[in-house]
C-alpha cells in the first residue's frame, strides 16, 4: 500500500466522524421536549412525534441512498441530503403547530439524513475493506457523541434565543457544514481498490438484495436489529425527562447527562464493530442483550432519586444502540458480502425506522397511561431477553 494511498483513506473517517455530529443531533432532541411541550401546550405522546417521524423517515430513505450511491457519484448523494437536512431545520424554526413541525423536522430533515447516512458509511468499508467493522464503527462514532456537542449546544441556545431560533441557527450550521464536507467523498478506483487489501477472511459470497431477502439470515438480523433500535431509540427519547423525573436532577445537568451518555453512544460503534469483526454476530450480539437486561434491571430495582443507578443504565442504553448500529452494518457485509452492501444495508435498515415508530410512540404512550417513565423498563427486560434467544437461533455464523 502506497503512503499516497494511506494519506487518502484515513480522509474519510474523520470527515464521516464530524458530518455525523452534524446528522446525530436527532439525539439530542430530549433537550428540546419539554420546551417544544410548552410552546405549543401538549403532552409527551405528542412532542415524540417529530422524533420519531425523524427516525422513521430516515431509516426508510436509507434503501433510496443506498440505490442512488450506486447510479451516481456518493458526493452528490451526500449534498441532496445535506440539503434537505439544513433545510428541515431551518423551516422547523417556523413551525406553528406540532404537526407541520413533525413535517419539517420529522420527515424532510430526517429524510434527507437517510439519503447521506449511508454514504460515509459505504465509503469507509469500501476504503478499508480488512477492517470493515472498526472503519464503519469509527466512521459512526460521529453520529454517537453528536449529542456531547449539540445537547449543550441546543440548551444553550433555547435558553437564549428558544427553540424555534436554536432550530434555525443549527440548521443553517448543519447545511453549511455537511455542503463542504461532501466535497472530497468518492468511493476508490479500481488500483486503489486492490491496494486496499481484501476483506476478512470466512465473508460469505457475495449475495444481491433479492437473493438476500430468501434467506432465513436477513430476517433474524432484521428482527434482531429492529429489537434493539426499538429500545435504544425508545430510552434515548425520553433520556432527558427520566433523569429529572426520576433520578431528580436539573434540567441543566439532564442535558449534560444526555451529553455525557453520548460518548458511550460513540464508543460503541468501534468498540462492538472491532468485537463483530473477531468474535463474530452471535457472541456480539448476545453481549449487547446482556447489557440491555442488566440495564434494566438497575432501572427497576434502584431507588427514585438515585442518580447512580440512572447513570448507569443510561450509560449502558445509550452503548448497546451504538454497538448495534456497528453490529447490523458489519454482520451484514459478512453474512452478504461487499459487492451490494449499500442495497442490502439500506434493506436492513428499515428495521431501524420500524423500531423507531413502535418505540418511540410506546415510550410516550406508557408514560401518559401509567405516569411514569419508570415502566417503560419492563419491556425493555422483555425484550433483552427475547434478543438473546433470536441471536441463538439466526445469527450464528
Amino acid at each position: 500500500m502506497t503512503y499516497q494511498h494511506k494519506r487518502i483513506r484515513l480522509l474519510f473517517i474523520p470527515l464521516g466522524m464530524i458530518m455525523f455530529i452534524c446528522l446525530g443531533a436527532v439525539y439530542s432532541w430530549s433537550v428540546f421536549r419539554k420546551p417544544i411541550e410548552s410552546a405549543f401546550e401538549i403532552g409527551s405522546a405528542q412532542s415524540g412525534l417529530p422524533y420519531m417521524l425523524f427516525l422513521a423517515s430516515y431509516a426508510f430513505l436509507m434503501p433510496l441512498g443506498g440505490y442512488l450511491m450506486t447510479r451516481i457519484h456518493p458526493r452528490i448523494v451526500i449534498m441532496i441530503g445535506g440539503l434537505m437536512v439544513g433545510t428541515g431545520w431551518i423551516l422547523s424554526g417556523f413551525a406553528p403547530n406540532i404537526t407541520l413541525l413533525s413535517l419539517t423536522y420529522g420527515v424532510l430533515a430526517g429524510g434527507g439524513v437517510g439519503l447521506v447516512y449511508g454514504v460515509p458509511m459505504a465509503v469507509a468499508a469500501k476504503w478499508f475493506p480488512e477492517k470493515k467493522g472498526l472503519a464503519v464503527g469509527l466512521t459512526l462514532s460521529g453520529f454517537g457523541v453528536s449529542p456531547f456537542v449539540t445537547a449543550p449546544l441546543a440548551r444553550h441556545l433555547i435558553h437564549e434565543f428558544g427553540p424555534f431560533s436554536t432550530f434555525t441557527i443549527m440548521g443553517t450550521a448543519f447545511l453549511i457544514i455537511i455542503l463542504v464536507l461532501a466535497l472530497p467523498f468518492r468511493f476508490p478506483e479500481a488500483s486503489e481498490e486492490s491496494l486496499s487489501g481484501k476483506g476478512p477472511a470466512g465473508s460469505s459470497p457475495e449475495t444481491d438484495t433479492r437473493a438476500m431477502l430468501k434467506t432465513r439470515k436477513f430476517y433474524g438480523l432484521w428482527i434482531c436489529f429492529g429489537i434493539s433500535t426499538m429500545v435504544g431509540l425508545m430510552t434515548i427519547g425520553i433520556t432527558g425527562p427520566v433523569g429529572e423525573e426520576i433520578a431528580h436532577i436539573e434540567p441543566v445537568h439532564a442535558a449534560w447527562a444526555v451529553a455525557a451518555f453520548s460518548i458511550f453512544n460513540g464508543l460503541g460503534r468501534p468498540l462492538f464493530g472491532w468485537l463483530t469483526d473477531r468474535f463474530g454476530p452471535y457472541k456480539t450480539a448476545s453481549l449487547a442483550y446482556l447489557l440491555m437486561a442488566l440495564a434494566s434491571l438497575f432501572m427497576l430495582l434502584g431507588k427514585e432519586g438515585s442518580v447512580p443507578t440512572y447513570l448507569a443504565a443510561f450509560s449502558l442504553l445509550w452503548l448497546v444502540l451504538g454497538g448495534w448500529l456497528a453490529i447490523a452494518p458489519t454482520t451484514t457485509s459478512i453474512f452478504f458480502g461487499q459487492q451490494h452492501y449499500s442495497r442490502n444495508y439500506g434493506v436492513v435498515f428499515t428495521a431501524y425506522g420500524v423500531g423507531a415508530l413502535i418505540g418511540v410512540s410506546s415510550a410516550g404512550l406508557i408514560r401518559d397511561s401509567f405516569g411514569s417513565y419508570l415502566y417503560v423498563f419492563y419491556p425493555v427486560l422483555i425484550l433483552g431477553i427475547l434478543g438473546l434467544v433470536l441471536s441463538a437461533l439466526f445469527l450464528r455464523k
